[in-house]
């Protein structure tokens, strides 16, 4: 496992979505075998040694409901404040930075819904953004990609240079602010936070994720997901 790093680091999960694909229910708060998807998510965080604070950020009123049935539920140590997010995940990632304060010098971004990270990952993460500046865990895209148009094939696409994109998403303090900054003036809205830090000029680092690695968006993801669970809870014993 990595050692901690003397400089420290904080951790943004953003919880504020909804699941429209999940019937509008809240996705992170479903049971995901004995306990809610935020829970196993927030317990990898707990356990990576890279990860000194971790800021959630959930729907505006389920703040109180995240602090009393998952964070204190479950002992977590690491949870410095639970904070209500915004209109999109961009203002919700914002809300959660502003949170952290100062004392950070790496900020990490992971998906509330993606239960099944490992700290291994995450430390991964955080050593390349230490040297880098910026990185990102991804996956090689397995199946062939076609771009379509009109409801017709207009080309497949070379999926050799291809990486299907995960979280945990790690950048220095200043890279992360700088790109924020941008996107704000220029107001564009970005599908996750490295697409902002490419945008405003900065290189991104990709080390490797794990197609377990998945985010919980439609109810044959939960059931993939307590799959995989059984697997690891059996491969323990």
């Amino acid at each position: 496992m990595t050692k901690p790093s003397l400089k420290k680091t904080v951790a943004i999960i953003p919880s504020a979505g909804m699941g429209r694909r999940m019937g509008s229910r809240k996705k992170n708060y479903l049971t995901l075998l004995d306990r809610p998807v935020l829970a196993y998510t927030l317990a990898a965080f707990e356990n990576a040694a890279s990860i000194h604070s971790v800021i959630i950020v959930v729907p505006p009123g389920d703040e109180s409901f995240c602090r009393n049935e998952i964070v204190s539920k479950y002992g977590f140590k690491k949870i410095a404040a639970v904070v209500a997010g915004g209109d999109e995940r961009q203002d919700s990632v914002k809300n959660g930075i502003k949170a952290a304060g100062k004392g950070f010098h790496i900020i990490a971004v992971h998906d509330g819904a993606r239960p099944l990270v490992t700290p291994d990952i995450i430390d991964r993460t955080i050593e390349a953004a230490l040297e880098h500046g910026a990185a990102i865990a991804a996956v090689p895209v397995k199946d062939t990609v076609k771009e379509s148009s009109g409801g017709f094939v207009r080309r497949t696409v070379p999926r050799e240079a291809l990486l299907s994109v995960q979280t945990p998403q790690a950048f220095t303090r200043e890279t992360l602010e700088a790109a924020f900054k941008k996107a704000s003036e220029d107001g564009f809205m970005g599908t996750d936070e490295s697409s902002l830090v490419e945008r405003a000029g900065f290189a991104v680092r990709v080390i490797e994720g794990s197609y377990e690695n998945i985010k919980i968006t439609t109810p044959e993801d939960l059931a993939f997901a307590e799959c995989i669970l059984k697997l690891r809870l059996g491969a323990d014993k």
